[in-house]
């Protein structure tokens, strides 16, 4: 299912903003600046941008009706085939659109990011779950314009009943089809749990952030690892996972998340719920953040929101600002530590201030982790098979009756196995 959505390789395209509530012109010329990245990164040759100030949202087109065929007379003019608004469109809106004109998509910001994951998406679980987040934004969504699913699907099971619409018919093929890729998810969270299970005596560590905050270019400073580096949104959507041994004592298991944007679509959130599994059962999260940008702020904001949305809670946070060699930051620096006092600041294209990142990190691990010396007797083997499960062994000594283990591991863990020794 490549072709249902949306941007045909340099599609002209025409971005429409909303000035409406809290935001103001600055704000929306702002985010219309990230629209056109997505839009261009997604293929799109943008050609104009056009603001709308509202008081209220129309509940038909968004904005006001003759703003609508205004818009759409300019996109003729221009020759664009493609109109993309800033702001999630209803199921209505989107429908009086595909009836307003037949020649020209009008889609929105959610059906644009979805679109840029379905290009990006490389193994069988992004796949998997970009396709799902498409399908369950489409369902309420169907119009004539969606009607060659049924090429898409197969025939088996397509045919329309007697006075079943085409339309009746995507909405069942597309509900067989979620619920068959739901299945799909479900078995690879299972094996993703497996694999986290071999893993529970590590210190993790998530690195997220805003799209092209800089991770990636980390993860391969820190790791050495040869990771995919791209100046572009969403190049990777797979989680990264590497070892990373900090110093002689100090290891963990660091992993590089897809990244966040700006009101991220709802459902691809959800999907992606396996592969952020490893932000949700990480010790430390490292939140990355482009110094560079006037939108630091926002961007903070955004990655605390999916956080939220993740249900991420009772987790130590470090924020890191990157990109402190770009030519604008100087000055705003102080700026910047005053709003983030406890953050470190790098820059991970050109390794600068690593070292002290490296530092705070082993700081956080030995507050969190515990090194304590247990003896067991040889007839106490559960207890002692116990001891050593979600821990690092750092030595075992036998004598006539006893076993003597060094382990390190979280607080929370050594404290579980000290209560076992006391029953």
């Amino acid at each position: 299912m490549t072709d249902k959505l949306v941007i045909k390789n340099k599609e002209k395209a025409l971005l429409v903003g909303v000035i409406y509530g809290k935001l103001d012109q600055y704000k929306v010329e702002e985010h219309l600046k990230e629209l056109e990245l997505l839009a261009k990164t997604a293929g799109a040759d943008v050609v104009g941008k056009i603001t709308q100030k509202l008081s209220r949202i129309n509940p038909s087109f968004f904005i006001g009706s003759g703003k609508a065929k205004q818009i759409i007379k300019q996109a003729e003019e221009l020759g664009v085939s493609l109109i993309i608004f800033d702001d999630e469109l209803s199921p209505a809106q989107i429908k009086n659109y595909s009836n307003l004109v037949k020649n020209i998509k009008v889609i929105d910001r959610s059906a644009l990011i979805l679109d840029i994951f379905s290009q990006h998406a490389k193994t069988k679980e992004a796949k998997t779950q970009v396709e799902l987040a498409q399908l369950e934004y489409m369902l309420p969504r169907l119009t004539r314009a969606w009607t060659h699913l049924e090429r898409q699907m197969g025939g088996i099971g397509a045919r329309a009943g007697a006075g079943e619409t085409q339309i009746e018919v995507d909405r069942r093929l597309l509900r067989n089809r979620i619920s068959k890729l739901k299945k799909e998810l479900e078995k690879i969270d299972k094996e993703r749990e497996t694999q986290s299970k071999n893993r529970s005596n590590e210190f993790k560590v998530a690195l997220v952030g805003y799209t092209n905050a800089g991770k990636s270019t980390l993860m391969k400073t820190i790791s050495g690892a040869d990771v995919l580096i791209k100046n572009q949104l969403f190049a990777t959507l797979d989680t990264t996972i590497r070892t990373v041994k900090l110093d002689n004592s100090h290891k963990i298991l660091l992993s590089d998340t897809v990244g966040f944007v700006r009101k991220l679509p709802h459902h691809l959130v959800a999907s992606f719920r396996s592969t952020l599994k490893e932000v949700v059962e990480a010790e430390l999260i490292l939140i990355m953040l482009d110094a560079s940008s006037n939108e630091v702020n926002e961007h903070y904001n955004t990655i605390l929101d999916v956080l939220k949305d993740l249900g991420v809670k009772r987790h130590s946070y470090l924020i890191i600002l990157n990109k402190i060699d770009n030519e604008n930051v100087d000055k705003k620096i102080s700026y910047l530590k005053r709003i983030f006092p406890e953050a470190i600041f790098i820059s991970a294209l050109n390794k600068l201030m690593i070292d002290s990142l490296t530092e705070k990190i082993i700081e956080i691990m030995d507050e969190n982790f515990k090194v304590v010396d247990l003896c067991f007797k040889y007839q106490e083997s559960k207890k002692l098979a116990l001891a050593q499960e979600g821990v690092d062994v750092i030595e075992r000594i036998y004598n006539d009756d006893h076993v003597f283990l060094k382990i390190k591991g979280s607080r929370e863990r050594i404290s579980q196995i000290q209560s076992t020794m006391i029953e």
